[in-house]
């Protein structure tokens, strides 16, 4: 057996998190609360704050909300930190409620993306707002982090602003955006903030705050992973490489083994070595005081590459890749072959011309943390609930004063955190990363009896142990010299690693301890399963379906057909066959009747409308009906985004001649593609009616079983009109039980599909998500 994998390996060249000597205002002690006024400031003794933290959330101090994670952590380290959730943001005024920060104002949209969070994936405004007391909308602005950021600055514009979330991290370089349907620049040119942290920023942070509480000017603070910031020019001693030398290997699917020279990798992945691409190109050696070398193809020369901790690749510029979708497609898979923190470079990204030019720099992802650094994170000492303020005058967080956001998490733990799926339309890999995060087992049990003896209102069932995905727990390359190499955007696709360990023993030794607590009567799992990577482990799934499924588990094919399928990087359909023919053996063991509720994509780039007319016969003939489903939903930075936006596909190489994908643009086609998953609906009947005759397949309409929509139309009176004569008169009689559309088995009814892995943020609307920072 594989022991379980420790991302120490990255580590050695990052300070822990709590090497650092504590600010002198660790003598305040640590608050119930962070405060959110100045009472709240005076009732701990503070003056004034060290760090404001300005939130589009409303303030719940638990480990799933971004600010509460930031906020204790810089506590920890003997910072004076207040909290301004929510504020109006019409004027600078309620940015300036605490007071001026001694050191910086720290900005962040929410866990969610401000415009996701708002707008569904049809353009139209929500009502709602899971994170706001009341589920009430409307409480955050558009696009928050850059009008936060402004506000902050109009506030007091000698503060420096840091900027984080995930809206700050799918931003970080030119984007598409959905909503204005354009090319956007990097959110740091237009928030004007002093750095950017995207990521899980808890070791930026903590580096950040303590050299500016040692007068470090901000404009100096370049060398920390994980950040981006504006700059005129490279600096001395850097190695600029063009991005289309760093893609000449074309594919990335090929697995890259370290242990080889590169010559040898060249010749095993079928293509030249990207090292010796940008070998070739330099044209001299920089010295230590020279200026940056621009790389000048020359197949001739063959020098040492340039080091990498000194290499910084230069994508296309934002008015290029505005103006050019090929171009857009090859910076934004340039971007996702440099994820990887074993191995990623910097890149640079121009904005303007001329006397306004300035350069986006991106440093290296962050280093993941140590299985020790996220026990320290997730044993600080959270107050586990809403803040006071949101309470009524009973103390107590219903009704108006409910965050539907807190009531989801409230008796769920987190285990880790990251993905090695790749899915391409999520967003976790592009905030978190795909190197796993996993807490100790000590540490997750004692958040388990803490919510056990402290939360208000359990009953002694904990409603989720996972993460991002919910069996990815201490599960990673066998490896870690390979891991800190690999370049490859998923573990799992197209098919499992050889060098991933995938064994579940020690989430299988978490569930049954977990569960052996006293006053612990039922453990459930919600997060997101990989059902093809849980398939590798038997015992796994028997421990799963026979003690930790309610009656339903959510898995998510997304699809039925090779071609979305390929392009969003998932199993085939046959994985879930598979995966479903155990549940069932293990719930007939178990004599439970339990099942699973698949979640499905549409409109997704790279789906034909025959995908999805067979994905609705597949789901007729399993007896499936989707409750509510959703459209593909592009998020800025998503290689699916890209696809959308370029009709390429970045998950090969990028040229003129490149690969085209289908896209599913246009109102009419994208209800097309969602009434093919609602074809039990009677307002669907019409529109499906109409393209199963253009694509020649009126064979499928009819009374029979075999067929996917019936002829005839249910009118409003509740009589039912043929759909062969518009005008006839209604029937009398309502059709006999062999007319009517298959009835799902009991508790077969899908939920509302999120484009996602349950509570991830980024490409579809989403859960409330206690990862995204």
């Amino acid at each position: 057996m594989n022991a379980p994998v420790d991302v120490s390996f990255f580590a050695r060249a990052a300070k822990p998190l709590t090497s650092y000597r504590k600010y002198w205002a660790a003598r305040f002690g640590t608050a119930r609360f962070l405060p959110t006024s100045r009472a709240e400031m005076e009732a701990l003794g503070w003056d004034s704050c060290d760090i404001v933290i300005v939130t589009g959330d409303a303030y719940v101090d638990h480990p799933s909300f971004g600010m509460a994670v930031i906020g204790r952590m810089l506590e920890a380290q003997g910072f004076r930190v207040g909290i301004i959730a929510q504020p109006d943001w019409q004027s600078a005024e309620p940015f300036k409620a605490l007071g001026k920060p001694n050191l910086f104002f720290g900005v962040t949209a929410g866990n969610m993306d401000s415009m996701i969070n708002r707008y569904t994936a049809d353009r139209k405004i929500r009502s709602d707002d899971a994170y706001t007391p009341g589920d009430v909308g409307g409480h955050r602005p558009d696009r928050a982090a850059v009008v936060y950021s402004q506000r902050c600055k109009e506030a007091w514009n000698d503060v420096p602003i840091v900027l984080g979330g995930i809206e700050g991290s799918l931003r970080r370089i030119a984007h598409y955006d959905y909503w204005q349907d354009k090319v956007r620049r990097s959110v740091v040119v237009d928030a004007k903030c002093d750095l950017l942290l995207y990521g899980n920023a808890e070791r930026a942070i903590v580096e950040i705050a303590h050299r500016l509480a040692a007068r470090e000017p901000v404009q100096q603070i370049t060398d920390v992973r994980g950040t981006a910031f504006v700059r005129r020019e490279t600096p001395a001693g850097w190695f600029e490489i063009d991005s289309t030398s760093v893609d000449l290997p074309g594919r990335v699917e090929a697995h890259v083994n370290p242990y080889l020279m590169v010559s040898e990798q060249a010749k095993a992945n079928g293509a030249t070595c990207a090292k010796e691409d940008e070998a070739q190109a330099v044209a001299v050696k920089a010295e230590a005081a020279a200026k940056p070398v621009q790389f000048v193809p020359n197949p001739a020369v063959r020098l040492k590459p340039p080091p990498r901790d000194r290499s910084v690749i230069r994508l296309p510029a934002y008015e290029q890749v505005r103006a050019d979708p090929v171009l857009y497609a090859h910076a934004n898979r340039v971007l996702h072959l440099e994820t990887n923190p074993g191995n990623a470079r910097a890149l640079v990204q121009a904005h303007g011309e001329g006397t306004t030019a300035r350069d986006v720099w991106i440093n290296p992802p962050p280093i993941p943390l140590t299985t020790a650094e996220m026990d320290h994170v997730f044993d600080l000492p959270y107050a586990r609930s809403p803040h006071p303020r949101y309470a009524d005058e009973n103390g107590s967080h219903d009704g108006a004063t409910k965050i539907p956001a807190w009531e989801m998490i409230r008796f769920s733990v987190n285990i880790m955190r990251g993905c090695f799926g790749g899915c391409t339309f999520c967003s976790i890999t592009e905030h978190e990363g795909r190197i796993i995060q996993s807490r100790s087992e000590d540490s997750i049990i004692k958040e388990v009896e803490a919510i056990r003896d402290s939360v208000k209102g359990f009953t002694g069932t904990i409603s989720d142990l996972g993460g991002p995905t919910a069996n990815m727990y201490r599960i990673g390359c066998k490896s870690p010299e390979i891991e800190a190499a690999c370049r490859k955007p998923s573990c799992v696709y197209p098919g499992i690693c050889p060098n991933l360990n995938t064994s579940h023993d020690p989430l299988i030794k978490i569930y049954r301890r977990a569960r052996a607590l006293k006053g612990i009567k039922k453990i459930l799992i919600g997060s997101g399963l990989r059902y093809d990577l849980a398939v590798q482990s038997p015992e796994y799934v028997k421990e799963l379906v026979q003690h930790h499924v309610g009656g339903y588990l959510k898995i998510a094919p997304e699809h039925t057909e090779q071609g979305p399928l390929t392009k969003m990087m998932k199993p085939g359909i046959g994985s879930y066959d598979r995966f479903k023919q155990m549940f069932e053996k293990f719930s007939a063991e178990a004599g439970k009747k339990q099942y699973l509720i698949p979640y499905f994509i549409a409109a997704h780039p790279g789906t034909s409308d025959e995908d999805m007319m067979n994905l609705a016969l597949w789901l007729k003939r399993n007896g499936f009906r989707a409750d509510q489903v959703q459209t593909f939903y592009p998020s800025p930075m998503a290689t699916a985004t890209a696809m959308y936006h370029t009709d390429r596909n970045p998950l090969r190489k990028i040229t003129r001649d490149s690969e085209t994908v289908d896209i599913v643009r246009g109102e009419k086609r994208r209800r097309l593609h969602k009434a093919f998953l609602r074809y039990h609906d009677a307002n669907n009947w019409p529109l499906l009616r109409e393209a199963l005759k253009k694509m020649g397949r009126a064979d499928l309409i009819g009374n029979g079983k075999h067929h996917l929509i019936p002829t005839y139309q249910p009118m409003t009176d509740g009589s039912y009109q043929s759909a062969r004569r518009k005008n006839s008169t209604p029937l009398a009689a309502k059709p006999t039980q062999a007319m009517k559309p298959v009835q799902p088995a009991k508790g077969r009814i899908l939920t509302q599909h999120t484009g996602l892995p349950p509570r991830d943020t980024g490409a579809g609307r989403v859960k409330p998500s206690r990862k995204a920072r």
